[in-house]
């Protein structure tokens, strides 16, 4: 079982250095938005987060739920799932007893969002409009209920990289809240040309989900 301070106690000088420097969500984000997006057939902990500067969304929300269980955050992450495109990690937390997010994301309206909102639902519909696929039709379907990642302690979840798939799968298991009917599903206008290419920014395309056509 691995706990805080036994993640901290593996690091070398210069990452402990920086960990500690992420005092805050947006600084946590500030981090994440100067690795390296990059996704493969496997997930990494934070620790290989750390030390190999590249994650994708679950990587990234797993690191941003250490940093943010370290300034005194429960270790929350939401899954947002989508039709027909990838579903998308947060890691979240509360100020005073609003909302926000941070992630890591390929696309950049996909990522922080201060802690404004007054439920999990109001925070996850900010996503709504940004959440598209390369077909430009906006995905986003349903989330998850938080998940705290405190009980994977036991399976080394912030060290170990392979433990990391059975969070993975309990994201699939857990229950999960409709945003939409199946009326405004039929319904949506694809998205404009100038907010699509806008949100693709940056983006490295070899790792986006190709639409089912």
């Amino acid at each position: 079982m691995s706990t805080l301070k036994d993640f901290e106690r593996v690091l070398h000088k210069r990452e402990h250095k920086l960990f500690l420097s992420l005092g805050s969500p947006i600084k946590i984000q500030g981090f994440l938005d100067r690795i390296r997006y990059y996704d493969e057939d496997f997930y990494r902990s934070p620790l290989t987060v750390l030390r190999k500067r590249k994650a994708c969304c679950l990587d990234g929300a797993l690191f941003a739920a250490t940093a943010l269980r370290k300034i005194g955050h429960p270790p929350l992450i939401v899954s947002l799932n989508a039709e027909n495109d990838d579903d998308h990690i947060l890691a979240i937390y509360k100020r005073n007893g609003f909302f926000g997010a941070v992630a890591k994301s390929n696309f950049v309206g996909l990522r922080f969002r201060e802690p404004v909102y007054r439920t999990l639902r109001e925070l996850i519909m900010t996503y709504f409009e940004s959440y598209y696929n390369l077909d430009g039709k906006k995905t986003l379907r349903s989330y998850t209920v938080p998940l705290n990642l405190k009980p994977f302690d036991k399976i080394d979840w912030m060290i170990c990289d392979d433990s990391l798939e059975m969070i993975a799968d309990r994201l699939d298991t857990i229950r999960k809240v409709s945003l939409i009917t199946p009326g405004m599903v039929r319904r949506l206008s694809t998205v404009d040309k100038r907010f699509y290419k806008a949100g693709m920014l940056g983006t490295d395309t070899s790792s986006i989900y190709k639409p089912r056509r």
